[in-house]
């Protein structure tokens, strides 16, 4: 994985038709950075635009110097991937297209939390995300670069697509080869995630083109990890229910491999995995289903 550091701001040809360049945001979350897409020569397409950056919008702009840019697309409305759409489609004309805005395409059980109350969640969103043209599961999107089939694949965000390109995805945040894909209610959703995982697999594109890092050469392995993983987790939640718990509780009791200041990121990815666990009728939550809840084995 540390072989994979590329400069920013420098548009990197990474296949036929295909080029990368990274935004300057590297973080625990984004690792390297964000990595924005620009599909095609001549009229091009720019999936992901990134964060709000100055730096990133000259890089993009240079980059696609003497180039029509036909469409902006945006995998999901977190704060590194979407806030550079607005200001790249004042500067070149061409319309953002996306699943919906910030609040789109949220399991029942996860609006459920938000009406109780539940704000929390990880990674910021991008709330004044307003994509121009509105995409579904199923739809093509027709570049001069080729067709964009549409995946709707929430679990890391509700609002999630991946994007099939030839024999290629860009799969966005939803699978990566760097890390795991955080999943942190109320726009993460555990069931969504491993739904959509086993969606992408099917689907049986060759290479992957993550959201951030290098890209996946090997996708069904990656994928099947992925899921074995969470899995893995699951099972560990159930185990560390001897007693009843808090979420805290049980994060500290999880997690014991982690230092304790990555504890709160930890934390809710436990919550995640009991919202799943309460679903499938295998845990209880006291006296409801909240961050605040103790959770039981079922009887």
């Amino acid at each position: 994985m540390d072989e994979f550091d590329p400069r920013p701001g420098v548009a990197e040809q990474i296949a036929p038709g295909l080029r990368r360049v990274l935004a300057p945001n590297p973080s625990a979350m984004t690792w390297r950075g964000t990595n924005t897409y620009v599909l095609g020569q001549g009229q091009v397409t720019v999936i992901d635009p990134g964060p709000d950056d100055a730096a990133h919008l000259a890089a993009l702009l240079q980059a696609t110097a003497g180039d029509v840019v036909s469409h902006i697309v945006v995998t999901h409305s977190h704060l590194d991937h979407s806030p550079l759409a607005a200001r790249l489609a004042a500067q070149t004309g061409a319309q953002v297209w996306a699943f919906g805005d910030s609040h789109s395409g949220r399991s029942a059980v996860m609006q459920g939390l938000v009406d109780s109350g539940y704000d929390g969640g990880g990674e910021g969103i991008d709330l004044h995300f307003a994509p121009d043209r509105i995409v579904s599961d199923g739809d093509a999107i027709d570049t001069p670069a080729g067709a964009l089939r549409v995946l709707h694949t929430p679990g890391h965000m509700g609002n999630h697509i991946c994007l099939r390109w030839g024999d290629a995805v860009f799969s966005g945040d939803l699978v990566m080869g760097w890390a795991t894909s955080l999943v942190s209610p109320p726009d993460g959703d555990i069931s969504d995630f491993l739904t959509s995982c086993a969606k992408l697999r099917a689907d049986g594109a060759a290479v992957l083109y993550p959201g951030h890092g290098a890209p996946v050469t090997e996708p069904a392995a990656r994928i099947d990890w992925l899921i074995a993983h969470r899995m893995e987790r699951r099972a560990q939640v159930l185990a560390a229910l001897t007693t009843p718990r808090d979420v805290a509780g049980l994060t500290a009791a999880i997690y014991t491999d982690v230092a304790p200041a990555l504890w709160p990121i930890a934390a809710r990815n436990v919550f995640a995995q009991l919202i799943e666990l309460v679903g499938a009728g295998l845990v209880t939550a006291q006296p409801a289903l909240t961050a605040g809840a103790v959770f039981a084995r079922a009887p």
